[in-house]
């Protein structure tokens, strides 16, 4: 049976920001996902997308500008609160509190802690929120029923938290990355190429494999970084086929499109890129959380959801 599927290629890696910056690239209208985010009750912020060209690509930028205001760090109690009484479509509320769920349980391991202990401070804030909960009601929005990731590249070096220097990938983010068996590929580029809020996304929305696809619209979303090569990550979105009906090779039938439930830790923040037709969308402006310096031995990092 032919299902409405997406295929996130993440060549330059995932975070939160790219994701959602690749669905409104190809297609999600900014003025429906800005009008589902304003039922969280949650202010302080502005959204912008932009349109950008590097490296001969052109896609969406997007990008949650923070107001600056005073917010109080979230348990996790809380961010199922906000969410679970947005009014938002059922499965959009589902997936959102799973991811937001898997965060806390990959942190509460970390940090030795209960996940009801752990409260969320960039995560559980407007970035984390806006990222997370705006990434569920675009795929509800655009029907897509399953989604798919490429294999990771993980960058090196280090990220400063309020823990203080960490390794790349940080560790929320591999926790995550293991819970699954995700898998990653090593990359030459200085600093985070998957946050702990692209990967809690994937691991617990998407399955690792290519799927045979109808592919018929494609969004571009650039990270905030710069690397040599166009940092963004792409979509496909399509109708699902049947590889074996096309001669293709025999493979066993995927499972329904699962939201893995593994328990581990929890980060975020990354970049990506890629060339290739797409829809041209209005894109407007947002700041975010999520992208990594290719600087040196080390980067500045806001850890969307620290303890």
């Amino acid at each position: 049976m032919t299902k409405r599927i997406a295929y996130f290629d993440c060549f330059s890696g995932a975070s939160g920001d790219m994701l959602l910056g690749a669905l409104l690239d190809s297609g999600l209208s900014l003025e429906e996902l800005t009008a589902d985010l304003d039922r969280l009750g949650v202010g302080g912020y502005e959204l912008r997308l932009t349109r950008q060209v590097r490296h001969g690509i052109s896609g969406s930028k997007f990008d949650v500008l923070d107001k600056g205001e005073e917010r109080p760090a979230r348990h996790l109690s809380r961010v199922r609160e906000i969410i679970g009484n947005s009014g938002l479509p059922e499965p959009v509320i589902t997936s959102a509190i799973r991811v937001f769920e898997r965060l806390a349980e990959v942190e509460a391991n970390i940090h030795g802690t209960t996940i009801e202990e752990i409260h969320f401070h960039e995560v559980g804030a407007v970035d984390a929120l806006v990222d997370i909960v705006g990434f569920c009601c675009g795929i509800h929005r655009l029907g897509i029923e399953e989604l798919y990731a490429s294999p990771l590249p993980l960058g090196s070096g280090s990220v400063r938290t309020e823990h203080g220097l960490l390794p790349v990938p940080a560790p929320a983010t591999l926790a995550l990355l293991a819970s699954v068996g995700a898998p990653t590929l090593p990359s030459g580029a200085q600093g985070e190429m998957v946050t702990p809020t692209g990967a809690a996304l994937l691991t617990t929305l998407a399955r690792f494999e290519r799927p045979a696809i109808k592919v018929q619209q494609v969004g571009y979303g650039f990270g905030t970084k710069e690397f040599p090569w166009a940092n963004l990550l792409r979509v496909w979105i399509g109708d699902s086929l049947d590889a074996r009906a096309l001669g293709g090779p025999h493979r066993h039938e995927p499972e329904p499109a699962h939201h893995h439930h593994h328990e581990h830790d929890g980060h975020e923040h990354h970049d990506h890129d890629h060339n290739h037709g797409h829809h041209s969308h209005d894109h407007h402006s947002h700041s975010h959380e999520h992208e990594h310096e290719p600087h040196g031995e080390h980067e500045e990092h806001e850890h969307p959801h620290q303890p």
